[in-house]
C-alpha cells in the first residue's frame, strides 16, 4: 500500500509529499497543506566507516551481531547506506572480517543498509606519512590473485578499493578491478604525476580523504595532492571534522573539486563514544577530547583516527561558511550516490532512504531515519 511523507524540500522549502511504496520512491509532487512541517532529504551515504560506537571492523573478535548494532546505531545518524572499511591488516583477519559482514547481510536491512566493502589496503605506499596508521608489515604491491580471494569470500561486495599507484603494474591491476565492476580510488600514496595520470587513465576515479595521509612537507609546486587536485576526472573524498583539514584547505578543495567532492566520516569505533582515555589497536593509548578530537595521548599533535559522523561534518561546513546546508547534504547522500552508481536517490523509482531533519542554530538533528521504505529510527 502506497503511504506518503510529507515535509519541506530539503533544498527549496517548498511543501512537498513523497509517494513510498514497495521501498522505493513513487512520487514526489507539491502538497497543499502550509503549517509548519519539518525538512525532508535524502538519506547519508558514507563511503568510509570503520567502525562506530564502540564496534571496529578491523579488530579481533568482530561479530555479525556487531554489525548489525553498527548498522542500526548509524540509522540515528541519518546514514542509510554504508561502506564498511577494511584497512590494511593480515590477510586471514581481512578474510574473517569479510566473513562477519557478509553473515550480517543476512539481515535483509542490513543487507539493504550495506552499499558494499571498502577495502582501504594493503596495497598502499609503504612510506612514512602516505602511509597513515596503517601497519607497515601488512603493506604489499597489488596483487590480483588475492584481491580475487578477497571478493569470493565477499560474494562480490567489496565494491570500493584504495590503493597507491606508486606500485608497478599498478595500472594493470586498475584495469582488471574497473572491468571487474569494483570502483578504485587513489590514496595513501607518493605517486608522481605520470603514475597519478596513468592510474586515472586506467579508470581510478576518486581521492580517498584527499589532504590526509601525506608526508608533512612537500614540494611546494609538484607534489601528489596538487596532481589529484588538478586532474579533472577525479573525485575527492574529504573529511570535514574539523580536525583532518583546516577550514582554508576544504574552501580551496571545494572551489576546484565543487562538483565532484563527497563528504566521508573516516570514522572509527570512537565516534559515538563519549570524551575519556581509551586504547586502540592501532594507536595505543589514545584520548578522546570534549571538542571531539581523537588524539595519541604522549604526541596529542597527532590524530588517531576520526570520533565524528557526517552530521557533524555537515554542521562544520556549513557553520564555517564553507558551503551550503543544501550542498553539504548532497555531498553526504547524493554526490557519493552519483560516484559509486548505485540506486538510491531523491527522485521517483529509487529507493526510499530518506531523513526527516531540522536544523537549528548550527545544530542538525536527525527526527527520523527511512530505509528503504520503513522507518528504522525516531528521535525519541
Amino acid at each position: 500500500m502506497e503511504r506518503t511523507i510529507v515535509g519541506k524540500h530539503y533544498k527549496d522549502k517548498s511543501t512537498i509529499g513523497i509517494g513510498l511504496l514497495n521501498g522505493y520512491i513513487k512520487s514526489i509532487s507539491k502538497y497543499p497543506r502550509k503549517e509548519e512541517l519539518e525538512m525532508v532529504g535524502p538519506g547519508f551515504v558514507d563511503l568510509q566507516i570503520n567502525g562506530f560506537n564502540g564496534v571496529d571492523f578491523n579488530q579481533g573478535g568482530l561479530s555479525p551481531g556487531q554489525v548489525v548494532k553498527l548498522t542500526k546505531d548509524l540509522w540515528s545518524e541519518g546514514v542509510t547506506t554504508y561502506y564498511p572499511t577494511l584497512i590494511t591488516n593480515d590477510t586471514v583477519k581481512i578474510h574473517a572480517a569479510i566473513k562477519c559482514i557478509i553473515k550480517a547481510c543476512e539481515n535483509p536491512l542490513v543487507a539493504d543498509s550495506i552499499g558494499g566493502i571498502h577495502l582501504e589496503g594493503p596495497f598502499l605506499s609503504k612510506k612514512d606519512g602516505p602511509r597513515g596508521a596503517h601497519p607497515l608489515n601488512f603493506v604489499q604491491a597489488p596483487n590480483w590473485n588475492l584481491f580475487c580471494e578477497w571478493q569470493n569470500t565477499a560474494k562480490g561486495r567489496i565494491k570500493l578499493i584504495t590503493i597507491s599507484p606508486e606500485w608497478p603494474d599498478s595500472g594493470k591491476f586498475i584495469d582488471k578491478c574497473v572491468s571487474s565492476g569494483v570502483k578504485v580510488a587513489i590514496g595513501h600514496t607518493a605517486a608522481s604525476e605520470e603514475q597519478i595520470a596513468e592510474a586515472v587513465q586506467a579508470g581510478a576515479i576518486m581521492s580517498t580523504h584527499l589532504g590526509n595521509a601525506t608526508h608533512l612537507t612537500l614540494p611546494r609546486h609538484s607534489n601528489y595532492i596538487w596532481d589529484q587536485l588538478a586532474n579533472e576526472n577525479l573525485w575527492c573524498s574529504l573529511i570535514a571534522d574539523g580536525f583532518h583539514l583546516p577550514v582554508s584547505i576544504l574552501k580551496v578543495f571545494l572551489k576546484v573539486k565543487n562538483t565532484k567532492s563527497v563528504l566521508v566520516s573516516d570514522s572509527t569505533k570512537f565516534a559515538g563514544l563519549p570524551p575519556g582515555i581509551y586504547n586502540s589497536h592501532i594507536g595505543g593509548d589514545i584520548e578522546l577530547t570534549k571538542n571531539g578530537r581523537l588524539q595519541i595521548i604522549n604526541r596529542p599533535e597527532m590524530l588517531a583516527g576520526s570520533a565524528k559522523t557526517l552530521r557533524w561534518c555537515i554542521e562544520h561546513l556549513v557553520n564555517n561558511e564553507i558551503t551550503s546546508l543544501e550542498y553539504a547534504l548532497e555531498m553526504a547522500s547524493l554526490k557519493p550516490i552519483e560516484v559509486m552508481e548505485i540506486s538510491n536517490g531523491f527522485e521517483t523509482n529509487k529507493k526510499a532512504d530518506l531523513i526527516v531533519f531540522e536544523y537549528v542554530k548550527g545544530n542538525l538533528k536527525i527526527l527520523k531515519t527511512i530505509k528503504s521504505g520503513e522507518v528504522v529510527y525516531e528521535y525519541p
